[in-house]
């Protein structure tokens, strides 16, 4: 039995505990934090950040996700939220910002149910039901998008685009999304698969410049001058395997006593580097693409054939090449015939922005495209890059899901008025958070008319009042008007996996935390680097 007044020692005395309303209200202000520094980054008129690491690189951008990866972040709640908009660009590929924008907001309303001594289980249930709602209600008025109308796929990756630093060209870039997206189709499944659509950044020109090629470009050159720069009608072998001679897989030692002996050597090693060339070129090859390494002499020797060779090629860029041209990859050159080849109508070494790159062109059939994405700066080339990628994880949902909804704000819109209708139904204190989650999405239109110099109290009357007549679920709001008006009409439309997605993804993350009533957190070890994994002190350096 313990001495009276004697201290138990549990934990040890580097460790920090909050328990429970310090725990849940720390943890609800960093979430909260996150998602206040990506808000001025939603919508059209959206602000860009700046951000600038240790080594003194810079990134300018609003792409919600690539924000919050460049940020050195330590709290783990904060993490927790930064997580949603790692799981929305990688399901999605855009959304981020409104994924995480209404994930601070859940958490915000339920510090307000908290304040009225609402428990944290009955918040999770609450919102846990709307969540559920919302989900059905967004099936319900979504629109369906067939994949021949290539018009309505373009207006998805448009309003993806808008408000992007690639906003000037997006007419442009939507074209080609559409074009890239719609030629990597699995005709069997109906599926895309991204990594098939090559993004290739060059600066040194305006982002007008930006074109579709269709088939590989691969940023590597030639390996000899001699070679040819330009290949008609080109029979393409793709080889994973050297084109020199291998060293034996023991360790052996060869010893030469005689001078002709060497010689004889010499020359049978010139002998198996030139059958191998003799191999390649027998089978009608006049294009070599080859991850591995190619021997000086095999370089001379490809030469003499007029055969364009290139070494070191990425693994990735090989699956894409096999894709475009129908070729097989070989891993033996004893292997290799004239079956294994695929075609091209060109192949061509040109010089683009001063570096030489292979284009692999005119395909039969490509499986694979490059989209070669120009810009005037390094930070404009990758922001084009990044409007791209999101441009195509929509266009992909749209041809997959076939269904979309509105944007600008219309879609939270109804789902609020509709959530607003169904917590009447709820019996309980599950009834507050129901609205509390239908007033959360109100943050999004709201935020877009904050963003765009309006006052978000008379846009969401103007919204509310549209919504209330028939037909008016497709009412949200012109940012550039500063009026509510008929989306579908403008042309602002979204994926429905776009924002069923993000409502899921901030559901699950509020009420992870919202369960968390006792947090305990280890200091940092003395000497260890900085952005280690501790609680930093917990009450919020981000």
């Amino acid at each position: 039995m313990a001495m009276a007044g004697a201290p138990i020692v549990v934990l040890p005395q580097n460790v920090k505990r909050y328990v429970g309303r310090d725990a849940q209200r720390m943890n609800i202000l960093a979430g909260r934090i996150i998602a206040e520094t990506v808000r001025t980054t939603l919508g059209p008129k959206g602000m860009d950040k700046m951000l600038v690491d240790e080594l003194g690189d810079i990134v300018v951008t609003n792409d919600g996700v690539t924000i919050l990866k460049e940020m050195s972040v330590e709290h783990p709640a904060a993490k927790m939220l930064i997580e949603v908009a790692k799981t929305q660009e990688k399901e999605v590929g855009d959304g981020t910002t409104t994924a995480v924008v209404i994930a601070g907001e859940l958490l915000r309303k339920a510090e307000e149910l908290l304040d009225q001594n609402i428990h944290p289980s009955v918040i999770i249930n609450g919102y846990e039901m709307a969540r559920n709602k919302a989900i059905e209600e967004l099936k319900a008025i979504a629109k369906e998008v067939k994949p021949e109308d290539t018009e309505m796929l373009k207006k998805i990756a448009m309003t993806s685009i808008t408000g992007k630093g690639a906003e000037k060209a997006r007419g442009q870039l939507a074209e080609i999304v559409v074009e890239a997206v719609r030629a990597v189709v699995d005709e069997e499944t109906g599926k895309v698969d991204k990594d098939l659509i090559k993004v290739e950044k060059k600066e040194g020109a305006p982002i007008e410049e930006t074109t579709l090629i269709r088939g590989v470009v691969i940023d590597k050159e030639r390996v000899n001058p001699q070679m040819p720069k330009k290949v008609e009608n080109a029979k393409i072998a793709l080889l994973n395997c050297p084109i020199e001679v291998k060293e034996t897989e023991t360790d052996a030692e060869i010893r030469i006593t005689d001078p002709a002996k060497l010689m004889e050597f010499i020359e049978q090693e010139e002998k198996m580097i030139k059958d191998m060339v003799e191999k390649i070129a027998s089978t009608g090859a006049n294009v070599v693409f080859c991850q591995k390494g190619i021997d000086d002499l095999a370089q001379h020797y490809l030469a003499k054939k007029g055969i364009l060779a290139v070494r070191r090629v990425k693994k990735s860029d090989m699956e894409k090449l096999a894709k475009a041209t129908g070729a097989r990859i070989v891993t033996k050159i004893d292997d290799l015939t004239p079956e294994d080849l695929g075609e091209a109508g060109l192949v061509e070494e040109r010089k683009v922005a001063g570096d030489a790159m292979i284009f692999v062109e005119q395909c039969k059939h490509p499986k694979a495209v490059t989209i070669l994405a120009r810009g005037s700066t390094e930070h404009v080339v990758e922001e084009v890059a990044r409007a791209l990628d999101d441009a195509i994880g929509v266009v992909k949902c749209a041809l997959e899901e076939g269904k979309i909804v509105s944007g600008g704000g219309a879609t939270e819109i109804e789902l609020a008025k509709r959530l607003r209708k169904f917590s009447e139904t709820v019996a309980g204190r599950e009834q507050l958070a129901v609205k509390a989650f239908a007033e959360a999405l109100e943050v999004i239109p709201r935020t877009l008319a904050e963003n765009s110099g309006l006052d978000p109290i008379d846009m969401l009357v103007k919204l509310r009042a549209a919504h209330e007549k028939e037909g008016g679920d497709v009412y949200g709001l012109d940012v550039f008007e500063g009026e509510v008006v008929n989306m579908l009409e403008k042309g602002v439309v979204e994926p429905l996996k776009v924002k069923t997605q993000a409502i899921d993804s901030a559901t699950e993350a509020s009420v992870m935390l919202l369960r968390i009533d006792d947090v305990i957190a280890a200091e940092k070890v003395k000497g260890e680097e900085k952005g280690g994994g501790d609680m930093g002190d917990m009450g919020g350096e981000f």
